[in-house]
């Protein structure tokens, strides 16, 4: 590859959610970011968006060393957008995927006096993609303690710690399940979505331990099937 191997050049994909981002770094350095202008036109939006900020740099798509995507759970259209880019970028120019889960990617723009988060995210059927995250000690990075899982809010709400903090674009959805009170706190809206430069950023440290995927073995992490396949599976008399 034409850059220093010791300093791999990098790009971070987050379409997840409504707005897409992305965000480029060379060594875990973050040298560039951008939003898209619409929300849900990943499709539309990524590869100009990309393009863009490459040349910007004056990188070309064969500079590119690693690629971090944001993996889910989240938007079925969305993640099937982005893996199916970084898969056939990984094939095309020989750089090195890493799947970054969602629910890590949200949990990072939590502010660092929360001692307890839950991620929030729609699962539709009065149900949520969530993860309950906690700090080991003042200071420390946020780790996960109770896995991404499909439940209700109820059953979310009984297994966390308090006080619990509460992020992602599923609260509108659920909030009279969410019991908001004195031990249960939603945090600004403005942190709610992920962005990506917290996948560059934890695709870097993923990076760093080797912790890389195939190219054909790349999947969205779904939790759910999408509700297309489930209907076709019940009409067909397939299950799970």
């Amino acid at each position: 590859m034409p850059s220093d191997t010791n300093r791999p050049r990098a790009v971070a994909v987050e379409t997840s959610s409504r707005l897409g981002s992305i965000a480029v770094s060379q060594g875990g350095r973050i040298l560039a970011s951008r939003a898209f202008t619409q929300q849900r036109r990943h499709a539309v939006e990524l590869l100009p968006t990309l393009d863009a900020t490459l040349a910007e740099l004056g990188w070309r798509s064969d500079d590119i060393d690693e690629i971090y995507v944001s993996a889910g759970p989240g938007s079925f259209t969305g993640l099937r957008i982005s893996i199916t880019f970084a898969r056939t970028m990984a094939k095309a120019v020989g750089c090195r995927l890493v799947l970054v889960p969602t629910v890590h990617v949200l949990a990072a723009n939590a502010p660092p006096d929360v001692a307890h988060l839950a991620v929030v995210l729609d699962a539709k059927r009065e149900q949520i993609y969530t993860a309950v995250f906690s700090r080991p000690a003042p200071g420390r990075p946020l780790a996960e303690v109770l896995p991404v899982a499909l439940r209700t809010p109820a059953e979310m709400l009984a297994a966390a710690p308090r006080p619990l903090h509460l992020l992602g674009e599923g609260i509108d959805y659920h909030r009279d399940a969410l019991t908001v009170g004195p031990d249960v706190i939603e945090l600004p809206r403005d942190l709610w979505p992920p962005r990506a430069e917290s996948v560059c950023r934890i695709g870097w440290a993923m990076a760093c331990r080797g912790e890389f995927t195939a190219p054909q073995d790349a999947i969205p992490v779904y939790i759910r099937k999408p509700e297309a396949e489930e209907v076709w599976e019940r009409r067909h008399g397939r299950q799970g």
